[in-house]
């Protein structure tokens, strides 16, 4: 469950990367891509992708929270590098 809202996080913050920074998008597909790759890193990086279960086993919405921010940024971020090495190439 942790891995699927962190690969739809990264999805979504690439897409949103891509929608700010026009100049770096990929498109709608690539971005997504793009940002399922870097949503599934960031939040391993960052460690949010453990459990999602307080300590009496109840939901935590914190852990949520921070999983789907990680996430998103990675995406996001993922996809602006990329973008940034696409330009280069471009331009060559």
């Amino acid at each position: 469950m942790e891995l699927l809202i962190s690969l739809i996080s990264g999805a979504l913050g690439g897409n949103i990367a891509g929608a700010v920074l026009k100049n770096f998008s990929l498109g709608p597909l690539l971005n997504a891509v793009v940002g399922v790759v870097g949503g599934g890193l960031g939040s391993q990086l960052l460690g949010l992708g453990g459990p999602m279960t307080g300590a009496e086993g109840g939901f935590d919405i914190g852990a949520l929270i921070g999983n789907v921010a990680g996430s998103g940024v990675g995406g996001g971020i993922l996809m602006v590098i990329v973008g940034i090495i696409k330009s280069m190439i471009n331009k060559s």
